[in-house]
């Protein structure tokens, strides 16, 4: 969801119904904590392993977190499916994705208040981090996944969002 400097990108900000209700700086967004559009793509290898990657420390949110999905922020008037496209060009250098939407979801802490859709694609790579917003990936089986949410930092709104549509 952003690399420490992206701050100057203009996203909109939505009600609880997700209607555009202005626009905000990404840094303004964060810092005042306004509802937003994310995306999230689930990526499954051939075999139904689900890919797992760890955020960079320069992210600015949950840095250095494990995460179950590429995606992130939608940008002010960006189309949903193309804006889920783009960040998983972004995260994992993936251009060529068949996406089938999974659901949608709201996720709010005291950081962060989101709407969300989420998409599944499946791919088995080679995967590549060209935009220092991930640092390392891998497959992981639903018990894997399991034993490693058990013992590492997650990202919590994938977590909550993506976590139940996960079979």
């Amino acid at each position: 969801m952003g690399i420490v400097g992206a701050g100057d990108e203009v996203v909109d900000v939505v009600d609880a119904e997700d209607r555009v209700v202005g626009t905000a700086t990404r840094a303004d967004m964060r810092a005042r904590r306004l509802r937003h559009r994310c995306t999230f793509v689930v990526v499954r290898s051939t075999a139904g392993e689900v890919l797992v990657h760890r955020r960079s420390e320069r992210k600015d949110l949950w840095p250095g977190h494990w995460d179950l999905c590429a995606g992130g922020v939608v940008g002010a008037g960006e189309d949903w499916e193309p804006a889920a496209r783009r960040e998983l060009a972004e995260e994992l250098g993936v251009t060529d994705a068949t996406l089938e939407p999974l659901g949608t979801g709201t996720y709010e802490d005291p950081f962060v208040a989101e709407v969300a859709r989420v998409w599944a694609t499946v791919h088995d790579g080679p995967f590549t981090f060209t935009d220092d917003e991930v640092v390392e990936a891998r497959f992981v089986t639903l018990e894997e996944l399991a034993d490693l949410l058990a013992a590492q930092p997650f990202v919590p709104d994938s977590r909550a969002i993506v976590l139940p549509l996960l079979r």
